[in-house]
């Protein structure tokens, strides 16, 4: 049985909540990762932002990312993974949330992030096909 220990890219490193969008675009850049976990001064995850968020949701919108907070950024109790939890959970929450990367926490501390990448290089075809539909497929009529 894997577990989000396996597959979970390790070390992911969080922007403060205080820090600039600018400086979290510069961090991404220097680490070549799209998204970034928002860590509080209480070392506790807070959200995620990408950069998406970052040109959709402050750029487009007129926003300053000189100014513009990744706290101010992050939204919502973000989804995560506890480290024993079985793969199978989460692809779940990913599935179920449509979100393309999760945290990874040990004891309420983040200590790695699954993505894409790392689903597509630990799992199978047909699970990696079942999570891409799930996540990218068009929502249901309602």
């Amino acid at each position: 049985m894997t577990k989000a220990r396996d597959v979970m890219h390790h070390g992911a490193e969080c922007i403060g909540e205080n820090d600039t969008l600018e400086m979290a675009a510069s961090r991404m850049r220097e680490l070549h990762v799209g998204a970034l976990p928002v860590c509080g001064a209480d070392d506790r995850l807070h959200g995620i932002i990408t950069d998406r968020d970052i040109v959709v949701r402050c750029i487009a919108e007129g926003g300053d990312p000189t100014t513009v907070t990744a706290g101010q950024l992050a939204q919502g109790i973000p989804v995560w993974v506890d480290v024993n939890a079985d793969i199978r959970e989460a692809l779940r929450l990913m599935e179920q949330h449509k979100i393309r990367r999760l945290p990874v926490m040990d004891n309420h501390r983040l200590i790695g992030m699954i993505s894409e990448a790392d689903l597509a290089t630990h799992l199978g075809k047909n699970q990696v096909a079942q999570f891409a539909g799930a996540v990218y497929g068009a929502p249901p009529n309602s």
